[in-house]
């Protein structure tokens, strides 16, 4: 690996006698790593059923190191959202952001998804997600990991980070600001990022950053806590970027992040920070810094109500194809609210309203499609559900060669498949856990996997 000059001596400056331990570390390769939804199974089921083999992230309560030939993203576990493909030091950030149940949240830069879908884990159900990305087509791809995850109370925009400020100001309980940068924690993992740092560099982004955590600021309710993360070493990125915001706000304030073994504190005396190092850690780089809002005339002052306590938004009316299909399902639909877009209904988070001046790529969970006389349920749909909340499910292992057939999109026979109901929709599961729907007639199940999600 050809690292530029000037990031060496940048580098032998900040780490000074161990730089050497850096320079070797990066003639390892790079570690594969998952790391298990919560939402959807508990790390302990998932250790009883994973065929792969598994060693924990010391750090990371539901983090698993894997081989690296091991063909993690193809088996039909990653199809049933049950685990995340993820850099182990890259989980550390939505960790130390403590999410609690009906929190509001915001993950202001999200694409593709590894933070926000932790976050959706963590809140359970409960609150909102909103997940934010200022491009678009980085934006599907995070859209359809929070629904391959199974999270249904989520918002998904593709907006600039300033123009949130004017609908959420002081809304949200917690932020995770995972900001773009100069990437020199991922030159081992990607060495496409060394041509990137050679023609931008730590000074470039270095105001972008600034510009994000005060605008994060600007949305963090007083009593909140937002997190700050890079995958980079640059203190311009990382240590000048908390001490700008401290220096303009008086009422933001580092809090401190639990260490493990191997975590360095952050330099020029910000402790409370955390730096990962791939000489001290079997991960990439990262940096971490929590803060809290906090009233400047009162420490002690309660959290400002959330926006989302507010009243109650009724559901829209719904056709009676809807109702008899919502009839299929045990699910509790309480905590929110129907509502009917273009003839595509959506389940609201609770208090929840839509604003038209923001681009949404989905507001809420997509239940399905309403058409003449009947209802075509979506795939985000079926990865909410669990097994039991369906009125009939075909469940198969995941050594059964159906699977991937279903995967693929092909029309299977389950002649040998004892269902609830002899036609009619079916919830495809594997090993217990939902893919995607099907409709059964004469024991041939036509395959309802979404096109774009389809195996190759």
């Amino acid at each position: 690996m050809h690292l530029p000059t000037r990031y060496i001596e940048e580098m032998k400056k900040l780490l000074g006698d161990e730089y050497k331990l850096y320079e070797n570390c990066l003639q390892q390769p790079s570690k594969s790593a998952l790391r298990v939804n919560t939402a959807k199974i508990s790390v302990d089921k998932f250790k009883q059923i994973a065929p792969f083999s598994l060693t924990p992230i010391p750090w990371i309560d539901n983090g698993f190191f894997c081989e690296m030939n091991e063909k993690i993203s193809k088996h039909p576990y990653y199809f049933a959202g049950l685990y995340y493909i993820q850099e182990a030091s890259a989980m550390t950030p939505a960790s130390c952001l403590p999410i609690n149940h009906g929190d509001s949240v915001l993950d202001m830069c999200a694409a593709p998804g590894g933070k926000a879908t932790e976050l959706g884990a963590k809140l359970g159900g409960s609150g909102l997600l909103v997940a934010n990305d200022i491009s678009n087509s980085r934006a599907k791809a995070l859209l359809k990991n929070l629904e391959l995850f199974g999270i249904a109370n989520i918002c998904v925009t593709s907006e600039e980070p300033q123009k949130l400020t004017s609908i959420y100001a002081e809304y949200f309980d917690k932020i995770l600001i995972d900001a773009p940068c100069s990437g020199e924690g991922m030159f081992r993992r990607d060495v496409k990022m060394i041509d990137d740092w050679e023609a931008r560099g730590p000074s470039y982004y270095a105001d972008i950053q600034k510009e994000l955590i005060s605008i994060g600021s600007q949305m963090l309710k007083v009593g909140g806590k937002l997190l700050y993360s890079t995958c980079t070493f640059s203190k311009k990125e990382n240590e000048e970027v908390i001490a700008s915001l401290l220096d303009k706000r008086l009422d933001m304030r580092l809090i401190p992040i639990e260490h493990y073994k191997g975590f360095t504190t952050g330099f020029d005396g910000m402790e409370e920070c955390v730096r990962l190092f791939p000489y001290k850690i079997e991960g990439e780089g990262h940096f971490v810094a929590l803060l809290e809002k906090i009233d400047v005339d009162d420490d002690a002052k309660i959290a400002k109500m959330s926006s989302m306590d507010s009243k109650r938004i009724r559901s829209d009316v719904l056709p009676q194809e809807v109702s008899a299909f919502l009839e299929l399902i045990k699910h509790d639909f309480t905590d929110g609210y129907f509502k009917i877009i273009n003839d595509k209904l959506y389940f609201m988070p609770e208090h929840y309203e839509i604003n038209k001046g923001l681009r949404y790529l989905r507001s809420g969970l997509y239940l399905g499609d309403i058409k003449r006389k009947r209802f075509e349920p979506s795939q985000a749909l079926a990865m909410m559900l669990k097994k039991e909340e369906f009125v009939s499910t075909i469940d198969l292992p995941a050594t059964d060669i159906r699977i991937i057939k279903y995967l693929k999109g092909e029309t299977l026979d389950v002649s040998d498949c004892k269902t609830n109901q002899t036609k009619g929709w079916q919830l495809v599961c594997v090993d217990g856990y939902p893919l995607g729907f099907g409709k059964l007639q004469n024991d041939s199940l036509k395959n309802k996997y979404y096109h774009g999600w389809r195996m190759n």
